[in-house]
């Protein structure tokens, strides 16, 4: 065997199971217990919808931000990377000038269920209804909201 036959023999393998690695984190990325989703309308003072309002999630801890856009209904999903370990973590809430903080509430167990909250802004005021978060995401994606 040859000097190059016999370096391809060492380095393929080698590459292959690194592209096998990246390719496995970059699945992680978007399992359920990586994501914390905000879903919110965002409505004026007379209670319609505010159309193309950008909003910004902000973790606080590494004031990294996760960008959204209200569509024609005023509704708007932010979706940001959130791990196991940032249950409890600070985040603010912006939108036209305003803000709001926020904390990431979620059992850090759980790995089935979608991690996030729903906040509402109405005529600039930050309305948190986390109660609301399942059945919001659910109508959402189209499906069904678990108990």
């Amino acid at each position: 065997m040859n000097r190059r036959a016999a370096a391809l023999v060492l380095i393929v393998p080698m590459i292959v199971s690194t592209i096998a690695l990246l390719v496995g984190l970059a699945q992680a990325e978007h399992t359920l217990y990586y994501r914390y989703v905000l879903v919110g309308y965002v409505k004026d003072a007379k209670g319609r919808p505010v159309r193309g309002r950008s909003l910004e999630l902000v973790r606080d801890k590494t004031g990294f931000s996760y960008l959204g856009d209200t569509d024609d209904k005023g509704f708007y999903v932010i979706v940001a990377r959130l791990g196991d370990e940032s249950e409890g973590e600070a985040l603010t809430l912006k939108t036209g000038g305003r803000s709001t903080r926020l904390v990431a509430h979620f059992q850090a167990a759980n790995h089935t269920d979608d991690r996030g909250t729903r906040v509402d802004v109405e005529n600039g005021r930050f309305v948190e209804r986390a109660a609301w978060f399942r059945s919001t995401l659910a109508n959402f994606l189209g499906t069904t909201a678990r108990p």
